[in-house]
């Protein structure tokens, strides 16, 4: 019953899904952001200690439940921690109405033909196995287009969809999210190429199957209608990708069908020293914008 009601609120839940999924790659340049910096910890746990007390700090802001934020995304080492005192996931869904996903990609590969693959991924059956036992609803996985180059674009797609089948065997939704570098100067032709493959694989997969999809937000307007319509696709979600809140907002409003799933456009303005008021109004704020962005179309 929980999945059902997880599924249906992913399908069509009137807000967006937060990604507080920073890894060990990307922690400290968060960590600054928020006003923490390098020399304020000395060891790997105590920078995981101090994101995962900022992670928690947004999902236990008063404006951070199912009413706007309808999914996040977990890291790993958030998944196995407690929020409030309840497992993370289990508090997000329990006492948000929030479901809960899980990053499952051990990074990129060193760079080949315009694309950074996924790395190896050799413990991913048990890490799916422990995901659903802690209540997990679904994953996700990155890799990243430099260029439009189709053969590195089929590579990538071909790749997450492989894993996607993988994950799908322990009754977990992936997310599939070939991101597009937003700086690269064919973007546009980068992103029909993307499309393409997207298409070909999706209509590929066992009818009754659902996946999801995460994708930088396109150089035009309506590019992605399609995979919005697709029987096998639950949700279409956006990431930021480098882009200001205010850009990535503008560009998600023009887009029907699609809801954001921000990063660092989510945590912008948010600091350590802020008092909880000034950060519940901050992340509230926040909140609100990326929703009617979310929601504008």
């Amino acid at each position: 019953m929980t999945k059902t009601r997880q599924a249906e609120k992913i399908r069509a839940g009137n807000g967006f899904v937060a990604a507080l999924d920073q890894s060990g790659g990307s922690t400290p340049k968060a960590l600054a952001l928020y006003g923490v910096p390098e020399d304020a910890y000395s060891t790997e746990a105590e920078m995981y200690d101090m994101i995962h007390k900022m992670r928690a700090r947004i999902a236990q802001a008063p404006d951070f439940n199912g009413d706007k934020v309808i999914g996040a995304i977990l890291f790993e080492m958030t998944m196995d921690r407690e929020i409030a005192g309840k497992p993370s996931a289990q508090y997000l869904w329990e006492e948000r109405e929030v479901v809960p996903f899980l990053k499952v990609d051990k990074g990129l590969e060193d760079a080949t033909d315009g694309v950074r693959l996924m790395k190896p991924m050799p413990d991913l059956d048990a890490l799916c196995a422990r995901a659903a036992e802690a209540g997990i609803f679904g994953t996700k996985m990155r890799s990243v287009i430099d260029a439009a180059s189709a053969s590195g674009i089929e590579a990538i797609v071909a790749q997450q969809f492989e894993v996607g089948r993988q994950i799908l065997g322990h009754g977990l939704i992936p997310i599939i999210e070939p991101e597009v570098t937003i700086s690269i100067d064919d973007k546009d032709e980068a992103e029909a190429l993307l499309l393409d493959a997207l298409t070909r694989h999706l209509d590929a997969l066992p009818k009754g199957t659902e996946v999801m999809l995460k994708l930088t937000l396109p150089e035009k307007a309506g590019r992605y209608d399609a995979l919005t319509r697709h029987p096998v696709v639950l949700r279409v979600v956006a990431l930021s990708g480098g882009y200001s809140r205010d850009e990535a907002n503008r560009r998600l409003a023009q887009n029907s069908g699609i809801v954001a799933s921000f990063s660092r456009a989510l945590t912008e303005g948010l600091s350590a020293d802020q008092s909880d008021a000034e950060f519940n109004q901050t992340i509230g704020a926040t909140i609100d914008s990326i929703h009617a962005a979310s929601v504008a179309g």
